[in-house]
Order: structure tokens, then C-alpha cells, then sequence
């Protein structure tokens, strides 16, 4: 008998552990295009699968999740970015979408709308929102390249966001850091595009644990 009461309290302690284990998790969710996605690489090459290592030894509640698909726009996202809310709760999103609308030479006022709806779902969802910028290669014209760079900041300060104006500094003019495309880091440059992250990452994070 007294085995049994002995074996139920320690049955209960383990689901009580458990519990307050799944209750205290956060969600770091990822919401990025093929720069996010690791493009042409393994998985655990990517910056996403180095992030993923670097918050389990500091931040080892945090459950990342990478929503990223290659090629998407900001379009796409925002068609799936709702239920993304709903099935992950995140607390914290990266928000990395807009080169392929830009590359494809999309009206940047509905990219500006798209972006601006996510950001909403988010806050209207409780999430914290890091809003990652990016360029365009300059034989787009300089009017349209500059406005594609500016929009960014334009919405981080609209909404009050954490920003970083481009994820792919130091990287993207290093031809020994980008893949053959010239326009996505090798496996050698993914690690410096986490290090251009976490900078603005870790205090968004500590700022709302």
C-alpha cells in the first residue's frame, strides 16, 4: 500500500513537472523566404538551425520554429501567416519577407500593406516582432532600390519594432561567403548572418521573457 501512495505521488510529481514544463515553453517563430529557408543547403547548415543551437544553451525555453519557404513573398506569407499564429502562439517573430517581391519588381506599396498586416496579426496576437530589412542588387534603378530599403525602416518606426536594416552585412559583397547565385550566403556565411542577428534578437527576447 504504501508502495502504491509512494508510486502515485511520484507519478504525479513527474506530470506536474511536465506540465509546468510545456506552460513555461515560449515560441520563437521564423517567417522568412529562401534566406531563412537555407537555400541549396542541408537544414542544419542554415542560420535558422545555428539559432536554434546558440538559444538552447541560453535561452533553452525557447522552441524555434522556421516557417520559411524559398521563394516565398510577402504575399504568400501573409496568406499563411494566420494560422501559423494560431497552431504556434509565438512569442517572439522573425520577420524576414520582401526580396522576392522586390526581385520580381512588384508594386512596393502592396509589399509595404503585406508586411504591415503581418506586423498587426502579430501584435494583435501578443507576439514581439523583430523585422529584418534587406537590399536589391542596384541594376534595379537607384529610385526603386532606395525605396526597397527604406520601407522597412518606415514600418519598424510606424509600429515600434526592433529592426535590423540587413541581415546579409559583411556577407553579401564577400564572393567566398555567397553561393553562386550571388545572392544567397554558402554554408561559411550562414554563421555571420546569425551573428548580425542575435544582436538585436537577444534583447527582444530578454526585454519580453
Amino acid at each position: 500500500m504504501f508502495v502504491f501512495k509512494h508510486m502515485k505521488r511520484v507519478c504525479t510529481f513527474i506530470v506536474l513537472l511536465c506540465v509546468s514544463s510545456v506552460a513555461s515553453a515560449s515560441t520563437l517563430l521564423v517567417m522568412g523566404d529562401s534566406l531563412s529557408a537555407a537555400y541549396n543547403l542541408r537544414q542544419q547548415d542554415g542560420w535558422v538551425s545555428l539559432l536554434k543551437t546558440e538559444l538552447s544553451y541560453s535561452h533553452p525555453e525557447i522552441d524555434v520554429i522556421n516557417a520559411s519557404v524559398s521563394g516565398e513573398t510577402t504575399q504568400g506569407g501573409l496568406s499563411r501567416f494566420a494560422a501559423l499564429l494560431t497552431a504556434h502562439n509565438p512569442s517572439w517573430i522573425i520577420l524576414e519577407l520582401g526580396a522576392n517581391d522586390a526581385l520580381r519588381g512588384y508594386p512596393l506599396n502592396q509589399t509595404t500593406l503585406n508586411l504591415e498586416k503581418m506586423v498587426e496579426q502579430a501584435q494583435d496576437a501578443g507576439a514581439a516582432v523583430l523585422l529584418v530589412g534587406n537590399q536589391i542588387p542596384q541594376n534595379y534603378g537607384k529610385r526603386y532600390t532606395r525605396m526597397f530599403f527604406n520601407l522597412y525602416k518606415d514600418i519598424a518606426e510606424k509600429y515600434d519594432l526592433a529592426y535590423l536594416p540587413f541581415m546579409l552585412k559583411d556577407v553579401a559583397l564577400n564572393k567566398s561567403l555567397m553561393q553562386n547565385d550571388g545572392l544567397h550566403p554558402n554554408k561559411m556565411g550562414q554563421p555571420i548572418v546569425l551573428q548580425n542577428i542575435l544582436p538585436y534578437l537577444k534583447p527582444l527576447i530578454d526585454a519580453t521573457k
